[in-house]
């Protein structure tokens, strides 16, 4: 083995993991997420140019330095795909692994080398808790213990009868699988933020359509970008309260294979999502789409419908011709799918309402209004790491419970008249010296009633 390797090694253990294992890094490290991760909630992810120098301008910059270029620049409008965000996480993640195989682990297999037995009076001194018994037995001392669910272990020789007994093993387990669910989560996120991508159409009524308005992406995003199937919206509608206002909006989908075939359908609504090959659809917003017409005994012409700008609410507009050369006609406008239409000449005047389904005269003509047609919007997200962030929440969950759980440890020797009995645990030190006292109290009991020449109250004695 190489000189250099040697070195790299020395460094790797003695200088590299301890850093990394530092419990001040890992919660600086934490903190640097917490702060990034709320700094993408309150700032908008994944908008356009438009958006970001609209909403944080130059002058006056927000905080006096938050501006679009800044935003831009740094990477805040997609903060969780950004280079520096996946390495904090990878670092996080690096500290999280060198604390477990440094500290929790290495405290497991210490655990492991206590699982003895103390051959030697002076051993008990050292403990936490210790106290002699005269006369006492080590077998009513088990009864005891085991009683109290201990797992407990014998073994004897020259020096006398020896006890082990211990409880609540998986309270040593606990921190363990709570750092193996953190570096679970981590995994799942930076899994989610290289391969999962996010997308928004906006679909009429009746139309399919492909996945590639995609406005956020990770490198590794292109598997996961369906190219072998599409949907189909059959219908899009919207239930209105007795007020008028929107109750709830739905999409009828179905997704297609190449040939066209439905391999599934379902009606979605807000919160009621399309999952198909890790890919969710979801109802987000709706729009009106296009208006059909016909002037007279004329063919039905299918008009679109164009958002106006309008302070609050929302409006959808079209121009209708009223004559071939183009001179005169009457605008549309529409503030939801109920059905009513305003009629407007080209003055700016209101003329005349219509429903759909009926008809109104303008300018010396029969206007027919025969369809209104909505379109849905849909948010589509990929993200192949939720499983996983989902395994590490519940392994979260489960470790932080268990690690609750007290360990608690009992030794004991018995020679020709002594009982020697010692004890730990490492957590509810008053509990488990409550337990002990207890158990202590019914063994002396036990002993006098054997004997009753011999009295004795046991006392726990802790070491400093």
């Amino acid at each position: 083995m190489s000189a250099a390797w040697l070195g790299v090694k020395r460094y790797f253990r003695k200088d590299l993991v301890p850093l990394l294992a530092d419990l001040r890094l890992a919660i600086g490290l934490l903190l640097a997420i917490a702060i990034f991760s709320i700094s993408g909630t309150v700032i908008e992810q994944g908008q356009g140019l438009a958006f970001y120098q609209e909403n944080y301008p130059e002058s006056p910059a927000l905080f006096g330095f938050l501006t679009w270029k800044f935003v831009l620049f740094t990477g805040l409008d997609h903060v969780y795909r950004t280079w520096w965000f996946l390495a904090i996480l990878i670092l996080f993640g690096a500290s999280l692994t060198a604390c477990t195989f440094t500290r929790q682990i290495t405290a497991l297999r210490w655990f492991s080398r206590t699982w003895n037995f103390y051959s030697k009076p002076r051993q008990f001194g050292k403990m936490a808790l210790s106290t002699e018994l005269e006369n006492s037995s080590v077998e009513d001392l088990k009864a005891q213990l085991q009683a109290r669910r201990y797992k407990v272990f014998e073994k004897s020789d020259e020096n006398g009868d020896m006890l082990y007994a211990h409880k609540g093993l998986s309270g040593r387990i606990g921190p363990i699988v709570v750092h193996a669910s953190m570096l679970l989560i981590l995994i799942g996120a930076i899994l989610g933020s290289m391969t999962g991508f996010f997308a928004q159409e906006m679909v009429p009524s009746g139309q399919t359509f492909r996945i590639q308005n995609i406005f956020d992406a990770g490198p590794w995003s292109a598997s996961q970008i369906p190219k072998d199937w599409s949907v189909h919206v059959n219908r899009f509608w919207i239930d209105y309260s007795p007020e008028g206002r929107v109750d709830q909006f739905y999409s009828d989908l179905s997704v297609l294979d190449d040939g066209g075939s439905e391999v599934k359908r379902k009606t979605i609504w807000v919160n009621q999502p399309l999952k198909y090959k890790n890919v969710t659809l979801y109802q987000a917003d709706w729009a009106i789409s296009n208006v059909k017409v016909r002037l007279n005994n004329s063919p039905t012409f299918d008009l679109p419908m164009a958002k106006l700008e309008k302070t609050s609410g929302r409006l959808w507009g079209t121009w209708v011709p009223t004559k071939p050369d183009l001179s005169e006609g009457v605008s549309l406008v529409a503030q939801d799918l109920q059905g009513t239409l305003l009629i407007y000449d080209m003055k700016g005047q209101l003329v005349s309402t219509v429903r759909e389904g009926g008809s109104a005269e303008v300018n010396g003509i029969t206007l027919y209004v025969d369809e209104l047609i909505g379109s849905t919007g849909l948010q589509i997200k990929a993200d192949p790491g939720i499983p996983v962030v989902y395994l590490g929440f519940g392994l979260l969950m489960i470790g932080v419970v268990v690690s609750y759980i007290s360990h608690s440890q009992v030794w004991a020797l018995q020679t020709d008249k002594t009982l020697y009995v010692a004890g730990r645990t490492n957590r509810a030190q008053v509990s488990f010296e409550r337990e002990l006292l207890g158990v202590l109290d019914i063994v002396a009991e036990e002993t006098v009633n054997v004997d009753n020449t011999s009295e004795q109250k046991p006392s726990l004695v802790a070491s400093a």
